[in-house]
């Protein structure tokens, strides 16, 4: 297979404004692509060679892409520099260098899928101090025997900015539509979530059908997408929907956590499949230590602790966990303890399809508790009058709130979804305005004043997983101290877009687009209908979203979580509706 046919198809599915548009565009190409390719197809529409969870990653810099391209045209670094600030994206610069060059050399070759996937792979894996020299002498290599719309996405690929505008929920639609119905894409989407693994998913539909889907199962190294909770305003409502009885689990403030643990080797995964082990190592040792058997996965919250009063720290205390140097300082400086609450693997069964509290015996069977290994405090409550005093206590201990969850037969753990089966409460509920949004950033202004020469607000969007996109919710300028608004720039220098990104929906526009990727908490006074803001638009008014009135940055950088993870339209309808209903004096 030629890489031109998917430069060409990548180039017809950013040109197309449609999603409904870009599903057909890329199954219409899967449904031709040999099965064995097709895993590669799909990584590549995202930039990736592998799953998220993977180890290795391309990631090569700005600077040695541009160092390439010019040594493909012939050309002054300067003069591609100047082209990339210009277009905002070495991808376009290269397009344009290499159309505009007078004469291209007779001795190429057509650079075929397979070539371009080994390439990448050298990239990867390339390392030692000559290491920047072999990356970019290989894409100068593949740059040599491009076409301007290849040479545009392989600088893309490369640096991880493929700015396509095809999503997982984009990719999974396409899937189905290429290989199946869409009475079967529920079962799809099921697949990855369980494995986080779209190639994998892509390569069983395309080799074996929907019967090869069907058997994917839990294993123990592929991260399952975490279980989310709806939320109600009351406690007494939480314990009515969950049928009179329910468990109540602390919610702790900290960073939760899913460990794969093997019998010489435990990894944990952060909500975003990083690789968080190396942040906790120690927490990854106890496990093993004190885990029962040869193999398991567990979810957990990992939460900093005052080793003298034994008092839970706020969330934080836990982040000073995740820089990348002196981790040893940071394990004396900052020790954390785990909370466990879910086993969805034991030695070789699945156990999400098990009731929560058959789960949770199983953790107490198969782990020894000890000092910074220990179960979430739980306790199952018959009355609101029993909630209410759970709650007050989660609250005295320091934390968030409440989860509350199901104790039916029923009470499944759905992996991806978010339902009624778990429900969570928190202190904020008894505010004005129910929880914080974690919103994703789509754009920034500058500032003026004393904020002159920096971002000065940011434009914040909500995610809606029924479009793939994400529609803005608020300008956000309040709640940022002098440090982070040094750093900002920095933390969105890699994923500025030149135009407006084709998974954003917004009428206000910013100095600066960027790609939904940086994850923030926000706060706020209500939610109002808004003429100028995206989110759930149409909901209450047919020309007007949803926005949030007095928004603030609560400090906290959500970088445990994926952008498709955010504050959904359907939650800030939901909870424009208790607004609402409150107001009306019912509550």
């Amino acid at each position: 297979m030629l890489f031109s046919e998917l430069a060409e198809t990548f180039d017809r599915i950013e040109a197309e404004p449609s999603r409904l548009g870009m599903t057909s565009i890329l199954a219409g190409f899967l449904r031709n692509v040999d099965p064995g390719d097709v895993p590669y197809v799909v990584y590549l529409s995202q930039g990736k060679l592998h799953p998220d969870f993977h180890p290795m990653v391309l990631g090569m810099s700005d600077k040695l892409v541009i160092r390439a391209i010019a040594a493909t045209v012939g050309t002054k670094e300067s003069k591609v520099v100047d082209m990339v600030v210009k277009e905002g994206d070495p991808g376009t610069a290269a397009e344009k260098l290499i159309k505009g060059k007078k004469q291209m050399t007779l001795f190429s070759d057509p650079l075929t899928l397979d070539r371009v996937v080994k390439s990448l792979t050298a990239i990867e894996e390339a390392e030692g101090k000559d290491s920047q020299d072999k990356k970019t002498k290989i894409l100068s290599n593949m740059l040599h025997d491009s076409n301007p719309i290849e040479a545009r996405y392989l600088c893309r690929i490369v640096t991880g900015r493929m700015r396509v505008g095809a999503g997982t929920m984009t990719i999974l639609d396409a899937l189905a539509e290429a290989f199946a119905g869409k009475d079967d894409r529920p079962e799809i989407e099921r697949a990855f979530n369980i494995t986080c693994d779209l190639g994998l998913v892509a390569k069983t539909i395309g080799e074996g059908g929907m019967e090869a889907v069907s058997k994917i199962k839990v294993s123990i190294g592929s991260p399952l997408k975490v279980m989310l909770a709806e939320r109600l305003r009351s406690i007494p409502e939480v314990v009515e929907r969950l049928g009179g009885k329910c468990a109540m689990e602390y919610k702790y403030d900290g960073i939760r956590v899913q460990a794969h643990i093997k019998k010489d080797s435990v990894i944990l995964y952060s909500r975003r499949l990083e690789d968080l082990t190396p942040n906790f190592p120690d927490v990854a040792l106890s496990l093993r230590e004190h885990c029962g058997f040869e193999e398991a996965i567990v979810e957990g919250e990992c939460v900093a602790v005052d080793t003298e009063t034994g008092n839970m720290l706020p969330f934080q205390e836990v982040t000073h966990r995740r820089k990348k140097h002196g981790i040893s300082d940071a394990i004396r400086d900052y020790p954390v303890r785990i909370f466990l609450f879910d086993m969805l693997y034991a030695d070789g069964k699945d156990m999400t399809p098990e009731p929560y509290l058959d789960r949770r015996s199983a953790i107490e069977s198969g782990f020894k508790i000890s000092d910074n290994i220990q179960m979430t405090a739980m306790k199952i409550v018959s009355s609101s009058e029993e909630g209410q005093r759970f709650f007050d206590e989660a609250v005295s201990a320091r934390c968030e709130g409440i989860m509350a969850k199901s104790i039916s037969e029923d009470s499944v753990y759905r992996a991806g979804s978010r339902g009624f089966l778990w429900i969570k409460y928190k202190k904020d509920y008894q505010q004005a305005l129910v929880d914080s949004f974690d919103l994703a950033v789509v754009g920034a202004f500058y500032g003026m004043g004393k904020r002159a020469g920096k971002y000065g607000a940011l434009l914040m969007a909500a995610y809606d997983q029924d479009t793939d996109r994400f529609g803005t919710a608020c300008k956000l300028g309040t709640g940022f101290d002098d440090e982070f608004l040094d750093r900002l720039p920095e933390m969105l220098e890699p994923h500025i877009s030149q135009d407006k990104p084709p998974s954003v929906d917004a009428q206000m526009v910013p100095d600066v687009w960027f790609n939904p990727y940086i994850v923030l908490e926000v706060t706020g006074a209500e939610i109002s209908v808004s003429p100028i803001h995206t989110a759930a638009a149409g909901y209450v008014k047919d020309d007007s979203g949803l926005g949030i009135r007095f928004p603030r940055f609560t400090g906290k950088v959500r970088d445990d979580k994926d952008p498709t993870e955010c504050t959904t339209y359907s939650e800030l309808a939901d909870i424009y509706s208790l607004q609402e209903h409150d107001s009306d004096g019912l509550a």
